[in-house]
């Protein structure tokens, strides 16, 4: 299935929609069977499929197809399948259910038990709350504190191992400046 295009059914209804390509190009382009081809231009296949044109994702030129639309026997060449994935300063928030946002205070609670040393700033980031909410979790003064269980955040797939040791070693960086600091 090497060459092929990007999302193939995608571009199959892309293809059957815009242009006037043969049945058997589209089905050699997109690596599909020309029936199948041929049952998106009936609607009988891909219903509800968004059309993907692959002009805009650099795959294909209007030359090419233009190209291929006067002469049916001529095949369609894909320009290009290396799409660059650049994940450099992505930030991206990660999503938690509605039935997992109640393991967030929960896993507060377990790292203020566990990790004393970690800031509540450092908590809040690990586990994507307010540092207020950390806070009040701290001071026992958090609205459901009652109803909190201790959870480890690691366990529940809030953040790695890693991110956890890593704040952990920063915690424990601080209190040595700051030890060295009141000796000074």
């Amino acid at each position: 299935m090497s060459n092929a295009p990007l999302m193939p059914m995608a571009t199959a209804v892309w293809l059957v929609e815009n242009t006037t390509l043969t049945f058997k190009q589209i089905a050699n382009f997109c690596h599909l069977h020309e029936v199948e081809v041929q049952g998106i231009a009936d609607g009988e296949v891909a219903k509800g499929i968004v059309a993907y044109n692959p002009i805009i994702s650099g795959q294909l030129t209007k030359e090419e197809i233009e190209l291929s639309s006067k002469d049916a026997e001529r095949p369609m060449q894909i320009k290009s399948t290396d799409i660059k994935i650049s994940n450099e300063n992505l930030i991206t928030k990660k999503y938690v259910p509605l039935s997992k946002r109640q393991d967030k205070p929960d896993s507060a609670l377990w790292l203020i038990k566990n990790h004393p040393q970690l800031k509540d700033s450092q908590i809040a980031r690990l586990v994507s709350i307010t540092k207020n909410s950390v806070t009040a979790i701290r001071k026992k003064s958090y609205w459901n504190f009652n109803n909190l269980t201790p959870k480890d955040p690691v366990a529940m797939s809030l953040f790695t191992q890693k991110e956890l040791v890593e704040a952990i070693e920063k915690a424990e960086r601080r209190i040595k400046r700051e030890k060295s600091a009141k000796k000074k």
